[in-house]
């Protein structure tokens, strides 16, 4: 948490375009639109493609993953974008987040903030199913509370496909398919040999029918063009939103009868059939079910074959049409519960990989996610420190299990790897005991956009284009009482805004003024850390220290060392086994190449940080509260506010926060 300066504040203006300057082949466009739109057009025409299929064969001869199937080709776009793999034995707050666990970020999904190992398994899908695992064959469904970002995570796929390279498909074809379906079944081991490819597939009706009739059967005279995905064009990517369960007709998903070509060819003539249902849209890209458990199930049986068998119906008395894409499926639990309790369902079960897709219990990534969506708004406004931040605690609050461990805050603070000891002791307390305890934490409680929608209020009931926590908290009292949920459930909420929220935010303030306050704060929080350290490493090692002035061998001060220890309850039966701690905990960063500061051992950070606030805690009073101040007592308070407003503080915010700490802290 925001312990040692806090998170800077934020100014939302709205964006101003830059000028825009690029240099290609000699021409300069500086803020040309024409230029531009020219230059595109070009890049366009050097891309086309348009060629026979034997033209095609060499381009595979070449270059064997033009012809990849949808999983495959998804797989690559994730991992092309970048993998970092999270080495959290050199980070000691991602070592108390994830223990040993091997922890991989992928960039492709750099905006979604504290869900990685959630990421880590639809990455593992794709992986599996990129190599033909029989995840290949399986429907791969999210499932979680509302605001989650399962929706968000199908968009960002959608719109990496739409951003992909474009693929080759036969020329007029419904399903933009892959033109090696041509090559005859008693041909493909041979062209598979050569190619180094795995031909997997068949023609569709129109197609075949057109190979026969247009082109006499010459397959390597077919037509092969270069086509791009997109959503609103309808082209490799389906959508099927909920149906009417009253009105529920297959022909969004397979397609139709072209009733008005039924008078000019026999009804078994693919000529009359029209090939535009999702899953004909969705070929060799993705099909999207939104809320998939809304529609009833005879209307998901075109969904079985379509993964295990990778076929799917073909409308009227047509042939089954052969399909290769990812499906992709979301809903919220509610569903999920009451169509997995129908024991009728099972062999649609059976074809499904559920990912749960909880909210985040990450403090830090909370905080990251309403300011990536703030950076996108049209506000203009200044946010004060910890305005997001307190947001942030009181929304992970309503999603954590209560545990008998620990009380919710300080469970908040240990999911957010910060170093927590028990009161009085110096043992840790598991974070895996913790998730032990509570396996579907992040499943309940306050969404994403119930917290977005407060900021949103706050920020345009504003007179003075300046939000801060204090007000950010009475927006979130009042938006809780709007909630369609108990009055227990309210007032519980209310508790957490009011109790647990409003008493730690009571806490960063109190230490950020006084921070403000003392001059030099982290010189002097330097110089108690490393006089502590050089005490400590004598007590433990019952050594002498030498005096830096006059040279003389002085014992340990252990009266100087209770005094920061006595701040984070250490008894002194227990100060013995917390300074070997310290001292064990700074060798280990030493050894491991890191560095010493008072920051590095969290429990020590805190002892001293209230050591330096008990000092000044009275004089911070009297210079907060007072109204009218001498000349020195100004001096000191100007400097003060001017130490505030360079963290991150307006005008406004600063005064608001400094009247509520008046009236809040330090109460006589």
């Amino acid at each position: 948490m925001a312990a040692d300066g806090g998170r800077p504040g934020l100014d939302l203006w709205i964006p101003v375009p830059g000028l825009f300057q690029e240099k290609e082949a000699g021409v300069m466009f500086n803020g040309d639109i024409s230029g531009i739109i020219e230059k595109d057009r070009q890049e366009k025409v050097r891309d086309r493609f348009e060629g026979t299929f034997l033209d095609y064969v060499e381009i595979v001869r070449e270059n064997p993953e033009v012809a990849m199937l949808a999983h495959q080709r998804i797989y690559n776009l994730i991992s092309k974008a970048g993998v970092e793999v999270v080495k959290t034995d050199e980070d000691p707050r991602l070592r108390r987040i994830y223990g040993n666990d091997i922890i991989k970020k992928y960039k492709f999904f750099e905006n979604f903030y504290g869900i990685d190992k959630t990421i880590m398994k639809i990455v593992r899908y794709f992986h599996s199913a990129a190599m033909a695992g029989e995840e290949s064959r399986q429907v791969l469904y999210l499932v979680g509370p509302v605001g989650s970002g399962k929706s968000s995570i199908m968009e960002e796929i959608k719109r990496a496909l739409e951003a992909s390279q474009e693929i080759y498909a036969l020329k007029g074809c419904p399903m933009q398919e892959e033109p090696l379906h041509l090559v005859p079944y008693q041909l493909r081991s041979k062209f598979e040999e050569i190619l180094n490819v795995k031909i997997e597939g068949d023609l569709c009706p129109i197609c075949r029918y057109r190979l026969k009739n247009e082109y006499d059967g010459r397959y390597e005279d077919f037509p092969v063009i270069k086509t791009g995905f997109s959503v609103s064009a309808r082209r490799g990517i389906g959508v099927v939103p909920p149906v009417d369960p009253n009105n529920q007709d297959t022909s969004v998903l397979i397609g139709s009868v072209d009733i008005s070509k039924i008078d000019l060819y026999p009804e078994d003539d693919p000529r009359v059939l029209s090939l535009n249902g999702a899953f004909n849209v969705g070929n060799r890209g993705v099909v999207e079910f939104i809320e998939v458990f809304k529609n009833e199930t005879e209307y998901l049986h075109a969904m079985i074959t379509a993964t295990q068998e990778k076929y799917i119906p073909s409308p009227g008395k047509g042939p089954m049409i052969y399909f290769d894409g990812v499906i992709l499926a979301h809903s919220n639990e509610a569903e999920w519960n009451k169509f997995k309790s129908d024991h009728t369902n099972e062999a649609i079960l059976d074809r499904i990989v559920k990912i749960e897709i909880p909210y985040c219990l990450e403090l830090n990534e909370e905080i990251k996610i309403y300011e990536k969506i703030l950076r996108k708004s049209r506000f203009r406004a200044h946010i004060a420190p910890h305005t997001i931040e307190v947001a942030s605690m009181f929304a992970i609050l309503t999603r954590l299990a209560p545990s008998s461990k620990v009380d919710l805050m300080t469970k908040l603070k240990i999911y957010n790897g910060e170093e927590i000891v028990e009161k009085g002791m110096t043992r840790k307390i598991d974070i895996m005991e913790l998730r032990e305890e509570a396996p579907r934490e992040g499943m309940t409680g306050i969404s994403t956009r119930f917290i977005m929608k407060a900021l949103d209020m706050a920020l345009s009931e504003s007179e003075y284009d300046c939000i801060n926590p204090i007000s950010v908290m009475e927006m979130l009292i009042r938006s809780v009482k709007e909630l369609s949920i108990s009055e227990e459930e309210k007032n519980k909420y209310i508790r957490f805004i009011q109790d647990s929220v409003k008493k730690e935010y009571n806490k960063i303030l109190e230490k950020e003024i006084t921070k403000a306050f003392i001059y030099g704060y982290r010189e002097q929080a330097e110089s108690l850390f490393n006089n502590y350290l050089d005490h400590a490493e004598a007590y433990v090692n019952r050594t002498r220290i030498k005096d830096p002035n006059t040279g003389e061998e002085l014992e340990p001060d252990e009266k100087f060392m209770r005094s920061i220890e006595e701040q984070i309850g250490i008894t002194e039966a227990s100060a013995k086994g917390f300074r070997a701690d310290v001292t064990a905990y700074m060798f280990f960063v030493m050894r491991n190449g890191g560095k010493l500061d008072y920051c590095s051992y969290e429990p020590l950070k805190e002892a001293i940080e209230k050591k330096l606030t008990a000092s000044v805690k009275e004089l911070s009073r009297i210079i907060t509260k007072a109204k009218v101040r001498d000349e020195e007592q100004n001096r000191k308070y100007n400097a003060m506010v001017a130490e505030m407003k360079r963290n991150g503080y307006c005008d406004h915010c600063c005064n608001v926060v400094l009247k509520y700490s008046a009236n809040n802290l330090w109460k006589d």
